[in-house]
């Protein structure tokens, strides 16, 4: 998360940028497989997820939900679409945690809705029970 949030703030959201954000934060050999591949397929299906944002966040434009949320948000979302093993659950349960750590006191609350609203509606993607 804090990584794409950099990347976010510095206008950097491209597959080339990874390195030099991952050389900053040396980390386990199990946290930068997991960290290269969320980032990876976050900026692949970039265009995807924000759209996904935009139409749960029931009439929020992109530029006016704060920086960490939004990387909170996109980084759920790419677990739960192209992150397969990991269960919805967990995703979401862990982007509320982030928000309750970084964000403002009513981002957990917004971070659990719009991913609670796109569960609900896009349950035919996956599963999860």
């Amino acid at each position: 998360m804090k990584v794409l949030f950099e990347m976010e703030m510095n206008n950097e959201m491209n597959v080339e940028s990874i390195k030099l954000y991952m050389d900053r934060e040396p980390q386990k050999i199990e946290q930068q497989e997991y960290v290269h591949t969320s980032i990876t397929k976050t900026i692949e299906n970039l265009e995807e997820i924000d759209t996904y944002i935009k139409q749960y966040s029931k009439g929020w434009k992109l530029n006016r939900i704060a920086n960490v949320d939004l990387a909170i948000l996109r980084l759920a979302l790419t677990e739960m679409l192209h992150m397969g093993e990991i269960p919805y659950r967990v995703s979401v349960n862990e982007a509320i945690e982030l928000g309750k750590k970084y964000s403002a006191e009513e981002s957990a609350s917004f971070i659990n809705g719009i991913l609670g609203r796109f569960i609900e509606e896009e349950e035919g993607i996956k599963n999860d029970d």
